[in-house]
C-alpha cells in the first residue's frame, strides 16, 4: 500500500472508485500562505515546511512597506498576526488599524509574528493550530522568500513554483506606490518571465489584471482571482465576470481563475452536491480553475472530512487545482490520483 492510499479514509477511496474516469493529470497543490496549517501563515518556517511537503505551488500575498519594499503579509494591515500594537501604539490610523505601508522594512522587522488571531479578543482565529506567540517569527520579504524557495529548490533537487497575488493595488496607488510594478520588476529579475517558468501571478483586480498584461508587459502566467461582490478585495465586479461573456473578458489576458469555493459548488441539496457551470465555461475557453480555499479545520457543511472536500473539488468539479492551508494532505490526495492502475 503506498503513502496514499494509507493517507486517505475508507470514505474518500470508495469515492475515488465510484468517479475514475474524470480524474485529469496535471493537478496542482497551490501551499495557500505556506503549510499554514500547521506555522503562522507567511512565516518562512511555512515556506520550507511546504517545500518539505512536496505542494507544486507555495502562495505569497504581497503588500508594500513604507520604503516600497514588497513583503509577504496578506493583509494591508498588520495587527491579525503580529504585536505592532504593543509595538507601536502610536502608530495606529483612525480606523484603528495598523498599516504596513506606515512602517518601513527595518520598523517591520521589529514585529513578532504569530498565529492569525483577533485583534478585540487576543483568541486564535483556528484555535487548534500554531499556538499563538509560541516560537519567534518575523515578516519576511518577498525577495527573502525567492531566494528560499529558489534554495530549496537546488539543494533538494525539486521544482516548487511560486503563486505571488498582488493585494490590492488600487489602494496601493492612492497611498503614492506602484506595487504591480515592483512585483513584476523582481519577478523577472529571478527569473520569472514566461509562462515556461514554474510561476502563476494572481490579483482580484480584473483592471489591474488587464494592467499587468498589456501596460506592464508581464508575459508569465495569470490568474484572475474571483471573491464575493461586497467583500472588498477590489471594485471588480465578479457576478459579470463569471458570465461566459466575462469569462471571455478574463482569457484574452490571464491564463486561469481563482474562484472561491462557493462559485464552484452550490451546496447540498437532498444530499447532492450541485455545481455552477463556471469550471466548465471556463475549460471551454483554456482557463485553468484554481480553487481557494480548503481547510481540514474549517471545512462546509458538505463535506465531513478534507478528503471527501479534494474528491469534491478535484474529482467531481474537474478543478485544476486548489489553495490548501493542509498541503500535505492535498498532495496525498493527488498521488493517489494519479497511481497506476
Amino acid at each position: 500500500m503506498n503513502d496514499g492510499m494509507k493517507f486517505l479514509s475508507t470514505r474518500a477511496i470508495v469515492l475515488l472508485l465510484i468517479f475514475p474516469s474524470v480524474v485529469q493529470a496535471q493537478k496542482i497543490v497551490i501551499a495557500h500562505r505556506g503549510a499554514s496549517g500547521y506555522l503562522p501563515e507567511h512565516t518562512l518556517a511555512a515556506v520550507a515546511m511546504a517545500h518539505a511537503m512536496d505542494a507544486d505551488y507555495l502562495e505569497q500575498d504581497i503588500v508594500l512597506t513604507k520604503d516600497a519594499v514588497p513583503v509577504v503579509l496578506h493583509d494591508i494591515h498588520l495587527e491579525t498576526v503580529s504585536d505592532v500594537a504593543k509595538r507601536f501604539p502610536d502608530r495606529i490610523r483612525k480606523d484603528g488599524r495598523y498599516y504596513a505601508i506606515d512602517f518601513t522594512l527595518s520598523e517591520i522587522k521589529q514585529l513578532k509574528v504569530t498565529e492569525r488571531f483577533d485583534p478585540k479578543d487576543g483568541q486564535p482565529v483556528f484555535a487548534g493550530r500554531f499556538p499563538i506567540w509560541q516560537a519567534s517569527f518575523e515578516i519576511p520579504t518577498f525577495e527573502e522568500e525567492l531566494q528560499l524557495i529558489q534554495g530549496l529548490n537546488k539543494s533538494t533537487g525539486k521544482d516548487a513554483g511560486i503563486y505571488p497575488e498582488i493585494k490590492k493595488p488600487a489602494w496601493h496607488r492612492q497611498q503614492g506606490q506602484d506595487i504591480s510594478r515592483i512585483v513584476v520588476e523582481m519577478l523577472s529579475r529571478y527569473g520569472y518571465k514566461t509562462k515556461t517558468d514554474r510561476v502563476y501571478l494572481q490579483c482580484f483586480d480584473f483592471e489591474e489584471v488587464k494592467r499587468i498584461r498589456n501596460e506592464l508587459g508581464y508575459r508569465g502566467k495569470l490568474v484572475q482571482l474571483i471573491a464575493a461582490n461586497g467583500s472588498g478585495e477590489s471594485s471588480t465586479d465578479y457576478r459579470s465576470l463569471m458570465t461566459r461573456e466575462g469569462l471571455q473578458a478574463v482569457a484574452k489576458v490571464a491564463d486561469g481563475i481563482g474562484p472561491a469555493l462557493q462559485h464552484v459548488v452550490i451546496g447540498p441539496n437532498n444530499n447532492t452536491v450541485k455545481f455552477t457551470d463556471l469550471v466548465s465555461t471556463a475549460r471551454k475557453l483554456r482557463l485553468e480553475v484554481h480553487a481557494h480555499t480548503l481547510r481540514a479545520d474549517a471545512l462546509p457543511a458538505y463535506a465531513k472530512s478534507l478528503e471527501e472536500l479534494l474528491h469534491i473539488f478535484f474529482v467531481q468539479a474537474g478543478v485544476d487545482g486548489v489553495f490548501t492551508d493542509h498541503p500535505d494532505q492535498g498532495v496525498a490526495f493527488v498521488r493517489f490520483l494519479s497511481r497506476d492502475p
